[in-house]
């Protein structure tokens, strides 16, 4: 009740965004995570081929996200967002009509192309419209895109005992029902003329020295989040031979997420610094990898779940708020698009370290993972007397 209260007590556009952060996740849940299996089996591609589809999405939508920021940035973020989400209906609707080589690559981009469109417009707006609220904002915004995440599987799962046709349309109908929500409800807002080219935005948001530092060090919080879909996973499986049990690992973290993220994020967000809750956040994420060290069995997994989610939550809010905080409000979508550019390069990076240390020795990817929190937290801990304050900005509207 809480959530929902909250929910309601932010105007209109928000809430649709938090809605559409919900539908978002699912569509993309219900599908992905069996797309390389039809690709194989039921479509006979080869090994290389599945791997071509699937690079070509991730590379389509994290290589990307610079440009759909400076498109919010200039065009406006509500068109790039009902865009972003038009090109994701056509691509998931690729996948599900078409078999051939070339079809299924140019699913592939289109839908990648729609999340690095879509992904920065959303924050851009959100943040915009949320005013001083940006941090309960995001905190809710967080709780939408985790249940999401968890009934996106469950659908899928349901869907595929028909056939992966049938999970691809209905993915495909939910985006198209959420570019015509938006394009009903979200106000178009005006773009002031940009004072600059694009080269020279993005000159300035990658010559903040502050924001890349930033951004760097909180590579580990999205390294370590991605593990909920690798080591956890993986050892799930392994410590109860049941597939199942991933399940339950989302199941942990959606319920955490629900009865936690709204209760952390406004305990905190009076007291003390932004800097010093992301850098907790990072230590809380970073130790919930040694439980499973101590003992066997699926107990301390789902300890560490609960550990990593809660870093996350006291953390995650607080860096979707003081992104816009460190340049021009004029560029927040290019601000989000670095970011995510980065974040997306870290999980990607920290998947193949965790798989090489999984490969080493049971007890390797844990203490990598620890060691990574540990670190990134301490990184964000030596720059917080450096980090803007996101209050003041709103207050005099210019970059600190």
């Amino acid at each position: 009740m809480r959530t929902l209260r909250a929910v309601r007590s932010f105007p209109l556009p928000v809430r649709l965004l938090l809605v559409n952060q919900l539908g978002v996740n699912t569509g993309f849940y219900l599908l992905i995570p069996y797309l390389a299996t039809h690709l194989g089996q039921d479509l006979g591609l080869s090994a290389v081929a599945v791997g071509l589809v699937l690079g070509v999405r991730n590379l389509s939508q994290q290589g990307l996200f610079i440009l759909g920021g400076s498109a919010a940035d200039r065009l406006g973020a509500r068109g790039v967002i009902i865009a972003g989400c038009a090109l994701r209906t056509l691509g998931f609707g690729l996948f599900a009509l078409g078999d051939g080589l070339a079809v299924l690559l140019a699913a592939s981009v289109l839908s990648g192309l729609a999340g690095a469109l879509f992904n920065p417009a959303v924050r851009t707006y959100l943040a915009h419209e949320s005013g001083e609220r940006k941090a309960e904002a995001f905190a809710l915004f967080n709780v939408f895109a985790t249940t999401g995440a968890l009934l996106g599987p469950l659908l899928g799962t349901a869907l595929l005992l028909v056939d992966f046709r049938a999970a691809a349309l209905t993915a495909a109908g939910i985006f198209a029902l959420l570019t015509v929500a938006q394009a009903c409800v979200l106000p178009p807002r005006p773009v002031p003329p940009p004072s600059t080219g694009v080269l020279g935005d993005w000159r300035e948001v990658l010559g903040d020295r502050r924001f890349l530092a930033f951004a760097l060090a909180l590579v580990g919080l999205y390294a370590l989040e991605s593990q909920l879909y690798l080591l956890l996973a993986d050892q799930a499986r392994q410590v109860t031979g049941w597939d199942g049990a991933v399940s339950l690992l989302f199941l942990t973290s959606t319920v955490a997420n629900l009865t936690l993220q709204l209760r952390i994020t406004r305990s905190l967000q009076q007291r003390g610094t932004r800097g010093r809750w992301i850098a907790l956040g990072l230590l809380v994420a970073g130790l919930g990898f040694l439980p499973p060290l101590l003992a066997g069995g699926l107990a301390p997994l789902l300890l560490t779940v609960l550990l990593l989610h809660t870093g996350v939550m006291i953390a995650q809010p607080f860096v979707q708020e003081l992104i816009p905080a460190f340049g021009r409000s004029s560029l927040t979508g290019t601000y989000y698009g670095v970011f995510y550019l980065v974040s997306g390069l870290a999980a990607a990076l920290g998947n193949a370290a965790v798989g090489w240390a999984m490969d080493i020795a049971d007890w390797a990817p844990w203490l990598l993972c620890c060691a990574l929190g540990l670190t990134c937290a301490l990184a964000v801990a030596r720059q917080r007397a450096r980090l803007p304050d996101p209050t003041v900005r709103h207050l005099i509207g210019e970059p600190i």
